[in-house]
């Protein structure tokens, strides 16, 4: 078992005791969103592991709903 720590820039997002340390460049979800693995660092028995959020693609910047009268 590993203390694995994932962290987004420096926000730590969730610490979790897992049986196998991600790899670089798996992809993964965490609390419902996917994030690919950039870097693992082990430091005292520690896996730090250093993630970015896949951006959505969608209708974020589409142009708000008309109101009817």
């Amino acid at each position: 078992m590993y203390n694995v720590y994932f962290y987004n820039k420096s926000d730590l997002l969730l610490c979790q005791l897992m049986q196998q340390v991600p790899a670089e460049g798996q992809n993964l979800t965490i609390k419902g969103r996917k994030i690919k693995v950039s870097t693992v660092q082990n430091i005292d028995e520690k896996y730090y592991v250093d993630v970015t959020f896949e951006v959505k693609k969608g209708k974020a910047n589409a142009e708000p709903a008309k109101k009817k009268k």
